[in-house]
């Protein structure tokens, strides 16, 4: 449900050296795909650039406070999802863009931040997604294509492997062969 816009600064001072962009706030409104104090920090910052906030909420979170921290706040999630799952509903996300005039989708960390198909589909839909484009997003996701890109950069990489290992007894000989501790992560 829609509430009245809180009363905002005229002006947003810069730190000393940081310049503001004369033209005002890229978005007019902008929703949070996230809840609880991830969802409440990207609030204070439209608070702070003039942008209306928009909370997103599962049934179960109907009284958490970040649902009351946004200018605008909207259920997320049918009746079959779970509280998180609620949060991971791209096209009911998206249909609440779209129905309430929002502009822009900061996704927060965690849930739908590294969704190359999030990204993908709000751009489809014309609303910006406030994070990395959807091929930076699906590169970096795959842990073994960004090694890769990361060495032909000359950024400096661990030991580790340039392919994604097949099992655990391949493992075991290459972690013998660098020497231990070592971190198994998914290459996907």
């Amino acid at each position: 449900a829609a509430r009245p816009r809180r009363a905002r600064a005229s002006a947003v001072e810069a730190p000393p050296g940081l310049p503001i962009a004369p033209q005002g706030p890229a978005f007019a409104k902008l929703l949070a795909a996230n809840r609880g104090e991830i969802a409440v920090r990207i609030f204070r910052a439209c608070a702070e650039l003039d942008i209306a906030s928009v909370a997103l909420y599962s049934a179960e979170d109907h009284t958490q406070q970040h649902r009351y921290k946004a200018d605008e706040s909207y259920i997320v999630g049918g009746e079959a999802s779970t509280p998180v799952g609620a949060y991971l509903d791209i096209e009911n996300i998206i249909q609440i863009c779209k129905q309430n005039g929002v502009e822009a989708v900061h996704p927060g960390y965690g849930f739908l931040s590294e969704n190359a198909t999030f990204a993908r589909r709000l751009a489809e839909e014309g609303i910006a997604f406030v994070g990395p484009r959807p091929e930076t997003l699906e590169t970096m996701g795959d842990k073994t294509l960004a090694r890769q890109l990361a060495q032909e950069c000359g950024v400096p990489v661990v030991p580790g492997t340039d392919e994604a290992l097949h099992d655990a007894d391949e493992a075991l000989a290459y972690s013998q062969s660098i020497g231990f501790p070592v971190i198994l992560k998914a290459a996907m």
